[in-house]
């Protein structure tokens, strides 16, 4: 007689075994190698952006940091240095819709989101959405326009949903605003109000060329054809693979007790109007990953806190007048990096 097979419904043989575990291996091998594609394609993003934005490697580099951390960029600087010119480079190279608002002094807030417009066929209202509608969004001269039409944007940035006639619509994702603005000390500008401000996680200056950048600029191809022959150098797969990885980048309990002391000296020390809000030291957190992971680590160090808190937290902070810092030349969130010596 045949001997009766014993095996149990949901017991594994060994082959079955092997063949799952070799599974497994091949989808984290596939993986690893997704992965590795992603950091190479976002260094080719960078290298290619340094070559149409001349000399100006470190603020690409905060720029795709801002990007990666989810959140939004401010560019502060007089006309004509670039800021246009590299919110589309990078709306290009990463693959995204791209949408540029001017805001001007006459801009409604249905410019941005949208207007419903009455359909005699059906007898109904139809909403014709507005450029928010993109997953990327160039504010260009935001303080130009009134605060009203400033405001259209802080529901778009905070909750990526935009409410228009009743109804709530969410926007495209990864959802992103970059918003140029010129020095408010300029005829025609609106302050940006600290409600506003504080959505935008960077704030940026491109500053001047240097001598050999603007040589070769003057020397090279003009800047707009160079930036409409620019092809996607990455997938919206892998931003998006690459933002979910930045939430994993190790922080420590000595790192987090830096950010709190930089934190606490704002509301602790008479030089600041106002101290950093809770969301300031999230977005000092996020930026410092953000900026570890750009760098080639699953750690974050205090000196990626030092490097993007200029930008993070530069826009947050007003010294009080004659009390600020020793130097008039050296700006508030300088002033904090000196103040706090890392623990």
């Amino acid at each position: 007689m045949l001997a009766e097979n014993k095996h149990l419904p949901n017991e594994e043989s060994p082959l079955s075994g092997a063949q799952g575990r070799g599974g497994r291996e091949a989808r984290e091998g596939s993986n690893a190698r997704d992965t590795q594609d992603a950091h190479v394609a976002i260094r080719n993003v960078i290298t290619q952006a340094g070559e149409i934005i001349l000399g100006k490697e470190a603020q690409i580099r905060m720029a795709i940091a801002c990007i990666l951390a989810r959140g939004h960029l401010l560019i502060e600087d007089v006309p004509g240095v670039g800021k246009t010119t590299l919110s589309h480079v990078i709306a290009s190279l990463l693959g995204l819709q791209y949408q540029r608002i001017q805001f001007t002094s006459d801009l409604l807030p249905a410019d941005i989101v949208g207007v419903s417009i009455f359909d005699r066929e059906s007898s109904t209202f139809r909403f014709h959405s507005g450029p928010i509608f993109s997953q990327v969004i160039l504010a260009d001269e935001i303080n130009r326009a009134s605060p009203k039409a400033q405001s259209a944007l802080l529901e778009a940035m905070e909750e990526h949903q935009v409410t228009a006639d009743g109804k709530t619509m969410s926007l495209p994702e990864p959802f992103f605003v970059i918003a140029t603005q010129n020095p408010s000390h300029q005829i025609g500008t609106f302050p940006l109000p600290e409600s506003q401000l504080d959505r935008f996680l960077m704030r940026i200056s491109l500053g001047y060329p240097d001598q050999s950048a603007e040589r070769a600029l003057l020397k090279g191809e003009d800047r707009r054809a160079m930036v409409a022959r620019v092809k996607p150098a990455m997938s919206v797969t892998q931003l998006v693979s690459l933002q979910q990885e930045v939430t994993g980048v190790h922080v420590s309990d000595a790192l987090i007790d830096y950010v709190q002391a930089l934190v606490n000296h704002t509301r602790d020390s008479a030089h600041f109007e106002m101290g950093l809000s809770p969301r300031a030291g999230l977005a000092l957190l996020r930026a410092a990953q953000a900026w570890a992971l750009l760098s080639g680590r699953k750690l974050v160090l205090p000196e990626d806190v030092q490097t993007v808190a200029p930008a993070v937290v530069g826009h947050r902070l007003r010294a009080v007048s004659g009390k600020g810092s020793t130097s008039k030349s050296i700006d508030p969130a300088q002033d904090l990096i000196q103040s706090v010596p890392i623990p």
